[in-house]
């Protein structure tokens, strides 16, 4: 009988951490290459640093793999890193795709990729925000990571432009993210 609760409680706790997690899609369901990427070295991560891709968006699972694709081999065949550069990327069909992962460093933000979380949403948002779908999701993973541990509970969220000298996540995007919750406006 003890047992039994135990067993309850597990599966209650369980159900409450992922029905804070968006539907994610890991890094073989949108096919991705082998990379070699560094272990976070601050754990939890004090930063997410949002993102856009400046590129196009995506509404569907296939045309969202297929940019992550894009995206990924831009990074190591162009740009010469060790994987994609973010930690999860969102497409407007509400899923975070798996770049990086938790626990691993970045490439997206200098002077924050040892202690942050890159998340982008795919697509490029200078005159319009990213849809629904896409800011629940975004919210949904940020609130995923600090229950798992993977974000610190009082991290500080920044657009990326305020790391380098940048558009992204593009005006409209960086606008939207001013108003969520820890958004630090003097990092």
């Amino acid at each position: 009988m003890k047992s039994l609760a135990v067993l309850a409680i597990a599966l209650a706790t369980l159900s409450a951490v992922s029905a804070q997690c968006p539907r994610i899609i890991n890094r073989a369901g949108w096919g991705a290459r082998a990379a070699n990427t560094a272990v976070l070295p601050n754990r939890p991560a004090p930063w997410v640093v949002i993102h856009h891709t400046a590129g196009s968006s995506c509404t569907t699972d296939a045309a969202c793999a297929q940019q992550m694709r894009n995206i990924q081999n831009h990074h190591m065949n162009n740009n010469g890193w060790a994987d994609i550069g973010y930690n999860w990327c969102v497409g407007e069909n509400g899923a975070a795709y798996e770049g990086r992962g938790w626990g691993r460093q970045g490439a997206h933000a200098p002077g924050y990729n040892h202690q942050s979380m890159g998340i982008c949403v795919i697509g490029t948002f200078t005159n319009n925000i990213p849809n629904q779908a896409a800011r629940t999701a975004t919210q949904r993973l940020i609130s995923c990571g600090v229950s798992n541990n993977h974000i610190s509970g009082s991290y500080w969220l920044i657009g990326h432009r305020q790391a380098v000298a940048t558009a992204c996540p593009g005006n409209a995007f960086f606008n939207e993210i001013r108003n969520w919750p820890r958004f630090n406006p003097n990092p």
